[in-house]
């Protein structure tokens, strides 16, 4: 197993990063990592069903789809990530979570933490969620990663993943709400973020006798890149690729119902007395259901500022 040093911390990099180390290398790998603030979905999800738009497009905080399952997390400055593929020749074997957070599980122990593997894939400490845990299987390899609270900013963790008013139906993953908290505030001695990281690459180093650590090299960081720019930027893998759904919302005497499929609107009606009703379904029928476009087909139709933003509260973007 090789320790892959990671430094980067834009959130496109990272999660495109591991796709890239997962299928283009046979070596077993481990790294730790840190990105800036977004939100990361699992692959199975639907965006507009698990984010608050409204809140991430606010602060500009990216949104991103991950090749792995399981629910929505929020990344930022004060979250650790760990990731660690393997390979092996029998598949049936390759998802296993309790296996996979068990060196964890044995790290937090020895700073006097009782971290408890609780349901399908989450590790928690007194009760609380500390680390979420995935996987995604490419041919005889396995990539596992997890999350693990240290300091992160938690009134943006649950606001960019609050309910919103309006309700969303579809067949997707739905993630599974908890109570969490920070390992920072758990531990029995103060530790900053840092002697935390090294602690815990240390302890992993020892556990899995890894020997060697290497740096992306310029060809792989340039490869890297290119998958940022071809899928993990692109609204068609973050948004459009959520599995269709039917829209609703009701607003100020207003009920709109719409169909979303691969990001498309493909069917729209609004229920209730409101100026250029029929125009803006008819302008908004095979749109993106993406924001940008939206208001830049309600502004070619010329409406006033209060209509027009009864329109955008009401297709669900504030």
């Amino acid at each position: 197993m090789i320790l892959i040093q990671r430094n980067n911390s834009n959130p496109y990099f990272n999660i495109a990063a591991e796709e890239y180390f997962l299928k283009n290398f046979s070596d077993d790998i481990i790294m730790f990592w840190q990105s800036t603030p977004s939100v990361i979905i699992g692959k199975h999800q639907n965006t507009m069903a698990e984010v608050n738009l409204s809140f991430v497009n606010k602060h500009s905080i990216p949104v991103i789809r991950r090749i792995s399952g399981g629910g929505t997390v929020y990344h930022d400055e004060g979250n650790i990530n760990y990731t660690i593929i393997t390979s092996s020749e029998n598949r049936e074997q390759l998802v296993d979570f309790k296996s996979f957070t068990k060196p964890m599980i044995g790290f937090l122990n020895s700073l006097g933490l009782t971290a408890v593997f609780e349901g399908k894939n989450n590790l928690t400490v007194n009760g609380k969620k500390f680390s979420g845990n995935s996987a995604h299987v490419y041919k005889n390899r396995i990539l596992n990663h997890g999350t693990l609270l240290f300091n992160t900013n938690l009134n943006n963790l649950e606001t960019t993943i609050a309910p919103r008013d309006f309700s969303v139906n579809d067949k997707a993953v739905k993630s599974i709400r908890a109570n969490v908290a920070n390992l920072s505030d758990q531990l029995p001695q103060s530790m900053s973020i840092e002697v935390f990281k090294e602690k815990l690459e240390t302890y992993f180093q020892e556990y899995f006798n890894i020997e060697s650590s290497i740096q992306p090299s310029d060809k792989d960081t340039s490869k890297i890149n290119h998958l940022v720019k071809t899928k993990y930027e692109l609204w068609e893998w973050n948004y459009a690729y959520s599995p269709s759904f039917n829209f609703t919302n009701v607003h100020q005497g207003l009920a709109i119902t719409m169909k979303i499929k691969k990001g498309i609107i493909i069917n729209i009606v609004i229920d209730g007395i409101i100026d250029f009703k029929d125009r803006v379904c008819k302008s908004l029928i095979n749109c993106n259901y993406k924001e940008e476009e939206i208001k830049d087909k309600l502004q070619a139709i010329q409406l006033n500022l209060d209509t027009f933003n009864l329109y955008i509260v009401l297709l669900g973007f504030r």
